[in-house]
């Protein structure tokens, strides 16, 4: 089998997001099922769907075209603020899009004119993760140059939190969100649709005990995919956290050397490098490498250490017997090692845990290798 590799278990990918849309309807609000981590994979994208997803969501065009040459015909937003560049690309394989200037969204609706189709607009508003959105005073004004344009339609809005500033949203941002959707409906007229109250880092606020008010869906990434909430990292109770993991092969095998000699090539600080004595008595290396993954997000095997990695080695230590070269290692990835693995050309990816027999990344095309997030 090949090595580097991703095996993937959709079966615990529908549970999991079977868990939170079963969780969160009562309270009024559904999933949109995040792809991005993934390069929009279809397989992943339709056991989300098959979860109770009510629709799909990436931040790249590529992304989602790759999901429509799959043959996914149901309903895909783009969440990252569309390229003017991409205004024909959007409008065609996507039925909505987040923005935030009016530049890019009056080449939407000239696009969407072309394609004689109407493209809907969610407004994402700036609530305090000071990453992308429209500052709260300006979004009225805006709205309302929205609602005069044709080509597009105004669909709701969307905040955004702990991407950029790491911090969980508060009740009263999430109260203060409510109170402008009311506003914006109460100025423009039509009633919103889409009032999307963020994403993973939300959930212990969507589940807490307080009311959700207007807020009816959820970007939905890493906790389908990891089980996790993304600010503590804890698991999501009831959640699989390993729906994911990384195979890599080892290709030596020796016994701790004994330290060399330092000669310092580059003395200035930040070039220096302190390797830490560990209790490990022989190491392995592991085709894979910076390139590869992000190596701080990986978990390393129990009893294993990380020595260090290269762009194309991965040096682990162990106080056990050494495996034979040729044999594999398996790791649990965060998010930031599963979207560079999920990117990596070299990592095909094994899908399990479904009835359906489906084709491996390797084998479904260019497209598969150029999908980046």
């Amino acid at each position: 089998m090949s090595c580097p590799r991703i095996e993937v278990d959709l079966s615990k990918i529908r549970r999991n997001t079977h868990t939170l849309v079963k969780r969160l309807g009562p309270r009024g609000i559904g999933v949109t099922g995040v792809t991005k981590a993934v390069c929009g994979h279809p397989a992943i994208a339709q056991a989300m769907l098959d979860g109770g997803a009510a629709g799909l969501a990436d931040a790249r065009v590529r992304n989602v075209q790759r999901l429509r040459s799959a043959g996914m015909t149901g309903p895909i937003t783009l969440i990252r603020t569309p390229m003017l560049s991409q205004a024909d690309q959007v409008v065609q394989s996507c039925e909505e899009s987040y923005n935030t200037e009016l530049s890019v969204i009056s080449a939407l609706a000239a696009a969407a004119i072309r394609n004689r189709s109407v493209h809907g607009i969610v407004l994402m508003v700036e609530m305090g993760d000071l990453r992308d959105g429209i500052l709260p005073e300006n979004l009225e004004g805006i709205a309302q140059q929205v609602m005069q344009m044709s080509g597009v339609a105004l669909k709701g809005i969307g905040a955004n939190f702990a991407c950029l500033s790491g911090l969980a949203p508060t009740a009263l941002q999430m109260s203060t969100f409510c109170d402008l959707a009311n506003e914006i409906e109460g100025v423009c007229g039509p009633f919103l649709k889409v009032v999307s109250g963020g994403n993973s880092a939300n959930l212990p606020w969507a589940l807490g005990e307080r009311a959700t008010g207007r807020v009816n869906d959820l970007r939905l990434g890493e906790a389908i995919l990891l089980g996790v909430e993304p600010v503590s990292g804890d698991q999501i109770c009831g959640m699989h956290t390993d729906a994911f993991t990384l195979v890599a092969e080892v290709i030596e095998t020796d016994a701790r050397p004994p330290p060399f000699p330092i000669a310092l090539i580059d003395p200035t600080p930040e070039r220096l490098r302190i390797v830490t004595t560990s209790a490990a008595s022989a190491r392995m290396i592991l085709a894979m490498g910076h390139q590869d993954t992000d190596i701080p997000g990986l978990s390393m095997p129990v009893g294993s250490t990380l020595i260090g990695a290269t762009s194309d080695h991965l040096v682990i230590g162990t106080p056990r017997t050494l495996p034979t070269v040729g044999s594999e290692m398996r790791f649990q990835m965060n998010y930031n090692a599963l979207m560079r693995a999920m990117a990596a050309p070299d990592i095909e990816v094994k899908l399990l845990g479904d009835p359906r027999t489906r084709p491996s990344r390797r084998t479904q095309g260019k497209v598969d290798h150029l999908a980046l997030v």
